[in-house]
This record gives C-alpha cells, structure tokens and sequence, in this order.
C-alpha cells in the first residue's frame, strides 16, 4: 500500500523578499472570520458593544495570545535551550507557540477588553469562543500543510508520510485535531448558543471540550522531542495541560452557576442608539 507522501511548498508565492506563506494565510482567514462573527453575535444582541470595538477586540486577542503562546512555549516546553539563548525568547519564525499558552493570552486580554468595555469577563470570554474557535480548524491545516506538528508511526491506512518525520507513515494529527478541537466543538458551542443562561458557560465548555480532545488526539500525536513523556511514558506535557483545563473549565461552570451574569437578549443601550442612526 502507498502512502500519501505530504510535501507542499509552505510559499504560496513571492514577490521578491515577500513571501506569502499558507500557515499565515489560514490565520488570517481565521480572524476575519471571527470579526464576521462578532458581527453576528452583536446583531443578536448578545455581544453588548458598538461594532466598532470588533477590531480592538481582535487586536488585544492577537497580541496577548501571541505573547501567552511564545512565552508559554519557552519556559514550559523548552526552557533547558531558551536559558543559554535569552537574545532568541522572540525569534518565533524559527518555530516555538504553545497553544496552551496562546489559550492563557486569550483569557488575560479577555479581562483586558472586559475592564475597557464595561462588561463582564465571561461575555467577552463566550464571544472569543464562539467566533474563534473555528480558527483552530485553519491552524491545524497550516500545521499539516507545512508538515509539522505530525504523529505517530502507524501501520493504519491513514497514515500519510512527512518528509521531517521519516520515512514511516505516520498519523495526519494536524487533521485530527483541526476536525475535532475546531469544527466539531465549535458546531457545539453554536448549538448551546441560545440555550444557555448565563454568560460564561460557553467559554468554560470550549476549555473543557478543547482539554478532551486535545487528550484523546494526543495518543496518536508524536511527543515534544525535549520532554518525551511523564508519569512512565504514559502522558505528554500536552495531556498533563489538557487535564488542568478539563478540571479548571468544570470548576468555572460550578462557579459560574452561582455568581455568573444572566444573559439578557434584549437590545442593549449602545445597540439601540446604532439602530436609530442607521
């Protein structure tokens, strides 16, 4: 049986020493489709903020999960390098995000955007997770497309060969986690949309619906070369994470039921004001 051999040119094209690459393309698709669905969420008086704020909302998100994701790659996955190289904490184009900690980022500009707009945390929280969880799915594809990030060496037809990975078939994780972590549990979080109560649930079922999943595709997933495994070879550093965000996400929604803010749908002051200028 052949195998699928995954080697794409990472450069969709140049323009001398510009180059537009598709990992940073899915990204940009992500986002702009996030703005939509803040958009949406604001229509539905749900989100209770003037359009305008979409962009300085996307803006905090993306600088603080950017820093949450390199920081949190540099002194939890591979500190034992980063500690003799500090002049490369920043080099991010040789490769080194945590997803874990761009997920730390989201959570702290989240309280950021929430202070600024007279909302509550959990709004803004809920809003992040319904219109981004989606960019999940086309930050897999760039992973898979570049031929990183790849799995285990399997004898299973859907194994597919990386040319960095050997010449093993190994599993199309990428895809794994794009379909479930994205698609699947933003089509979830949709579905709750209307039938939650309080602000604040949404967010803390994407934290535990992403730790599960992320838990699961982790067993076919290839470890961090630096870290290996723990507990006797039995869980990844990405597994141990999952598991914090599986028992934290279940502690916010006990709290959440108590003290958390009722979402009111009725039109917000600030969305009343922009229906009678329109």
């Amino acid at each position: 049986m052949n195998n699928y051999v995954v080697d794409f040119d990472p450069v969709i094209f140049g323009i001398g020493p510009l180059e537009v690459r598709w990992y940073g393309l899915m990204y940009v698709i992500g986002f702009v489709l996030a703005g939509q669905l803040c958009k949406v969420l604001i229509n539905k008086n749900f989100f209770k903020v003037t359009p305008d704020k979409i962009d300085s909302l996307i803006m905090t998100m993306i600088l603080c999960m950017f820093l949450g994701a390199r920081f949190a790659y540099v002194f939890i996955y591979n500190w034992d390098y980063y500690g003799n190289h500090l002049d490369e904490l920043l080099s991010v184009w040789k490769g080194g995000l945590s997803y874990h900690g761009a997920l730390a980022g989201l959570l702290v500009g989240g309280l950021i955007f929430s202070k600024r707009n007279g909302i509550s945390w959990g709004q803004t929280m809920d809003v992040v997770a319904l219109s981004g969880a989606q960019g999940v799915f086309f930050g897999r594809i760039g992973n898979f497309l570049n031929g990183e990030l790849y799995g285990r060496t399997t004898e299973s037809a859907f194994g597919m060969i990386f040319p960095g990975g050997g010449p093993y078939p190994r599993h199309a994780s990428q895809l794994y986690e794009g379909i479930l972590e994205g698609l699947v549990l933003w089509l979830i979080l949709w579905f709750m949309f209307k039938r939650v109560r309080h602000y604040g649930v949404i967010a803390a079922t994407y934290v535990i619906g992403y730790g599960f999943f992320r838990f699961v595709v982790e067993y076919a997933r290839e470890a961090d070369k630096q870290l290996g495994y723990y507990f006797g070879g039995t869980l990844t550093m990405g597994q141990i994470l999952c598991s914090i965000m599986m028992i934290s996400g279940v502690i916010a929604l006990v709290f959440i039921k108590k003290k958390a803010e009722v979402i009111d749908w009725s039109p917000s002051s600030t969305n009343l004001e922009d229906s009678k200028q329109s």
